[in-house]
């Protein structure tokens, strides 16, 4: 079992990746914070997210803290890999 299992099967929804609480309406909240961001804004709301769930992950909730941390990670990664080809 992997680690990501390991989580999921703690929870019987995806609070990292897709939290139910996050799709209700028509857009996700994530894709409407980036549509209303600049690109600058946006990059700083996914660095706080990143530090805030690095700072807290040994006193909250551990592997979905560090898990949340590298979903935002990858948003700045993917933002990043986007910003190089246009």
């Amino acid at each position: 079992m992997n680690f990501k299992e390991i989580v999921m099967s703690e929870h019987a929804t995806d609070n990292v990746n897709n939290p139910a609480h996050y799709g209700k309406g028509s857009i996700e909240c994530i894709d409407y914070i980036e549509d209303f961001l600049t690109t600058e804004e946006y990059i700083g709301y996914l660095r706080g997210n990143i530090a805030k769930y690095l700072h807290r992950w040994r006193y909250k909730n551990k592997q979905e803290d560090l898990l949340k941390s590298q979903w935002y990670l990858n948003r700045l990664i993917n933002l990043h890999g986007e910003e190089q080809t246009t």
